[in-house]
């Protein structure tokens, strides 16, 4: 049998466990060795019914397992920030679903491979990770002087960790737009619609550039969008690159998968592919160093 980096998540929530199927079904390089949750804890006998080892005891009680390589964070920014110091001393890797932005950002397509080695890696926001590529990938044929993005989400989607953390979500994004998708100025924008049936997650993206080339931009958006799709299968560009003077216009849509949740929760499907994405490249590089117990 193959061998395998033993990892655990923190947070038996939607994200998490999103992410456990995902881990389950998909990964290569990753085994879910445990799942952790607190007392108040509701959802850890999913967990548990699909044979993965829980703990109610928290974060102290992960520490001590020393064999566990790598944690998925799926809990709150506030609660990673307790998390996070915790975890480097015991020299576990952390991954943060949360917008607590402790380690450097990191959007796979992007910049996973300048990050592999950090003890904490964030992955943002929801948003960010639906727009950062896109921003990134003009950013490469033209320079951007403004990137604003609108993500909008049912409202279903949003669960209380969401919510409790909309005002991260807002500065993270913005920020990340600039330190990643390398806009020098930025704004993000989060809606929550109450439509029913609930509406897919759609991202506009609006750019102000210098000199834009419809060519280059519109090659560089498909070919960024084709390898988002290489982790994201339900990660589509709804609206084409539309230039008007030197502002550029797109909208990219996300399809969850329906691991764990509805197929229109693709806000949460792409941090949790996301966290996969980034879990399974550390995961190899550990492999290769001998990592594996």
């Amino acid at each position: 049998m193959d061998k395998k980096i033993p990892v655990a998540i923190i947070g038996p929530g939607n994200i998490g466990l999103d992410l456990m199927k995902k881990i389950i079904k998909r990964s290569k390089n990753m085994e879910l060795a445990l799942m952790v949750g607190n007392e108040g804890s509701k959802h850890l006998h999913v967990a548990e019914e699909a044979g993965i080892p829980t703990t109610n005891q928290g974060i102290d009680e992960l520490i001590k397992h020393k064999d566990i390589k790598i944690v998925f964070d799926a809990t709150l920014a506030s609660a990673h920030m307790v998390h996070a110091p915790k975890l480097k001393e015991a020299g576990m890797i952390a991954i943060d679903l949360t917008p607590a932005a402790v380690g450097p950002y990191v959007c796979p397509p992007v910049n996973l491979q300048e990050y592999k080695n950090e003890p904490n890696l964030n992955l943002i926001t929801c948003g960010g990770q639906a727009t950062i590529p896109i921003v990134y990938a003009l950013s490469t044929v033209c320079n951007v002087e403004y990137a604003e993005i609108v993500a909008c989400i049912a409202r279903e989607s949003a669960g209380p960790g969401t919510r409790d953390s909309i005002d991260e979500f807002t500065i993270t994004t913005a920020r990340a737009l600039r330190e990643v998708g390398r806009a020098k100025k930025s704004k993000a924008i989060i809606l929550l619609n109450p439509s029913k049936p609930p509406i897919m997650m759609s991202n506009t993206i609006y750019c102000l550039v210098d000199d834009p080339d419809e060519e280059k931009i519109t090659k560089a958006v498909n070919d960024m969008v084709a390898r988002v799709q290489e982790y994201v299968p339900g990660y589509r560009l709804k609206i084409p690159p539309t230039i008007d003077g030197n502002k550029v216009t797109t909208m990219i849509e996300i399809e969850g998968a329906g691991d764990h949740l509805p197929k229109y929760s693709g806000n949460l499907d792409i941090e949790t592919s996301a966290a996969l994405a980034v879990g399974e490249g550390i995961a190899e590089a550990l492999l290769k160093e001998g990592g594996a117990n």
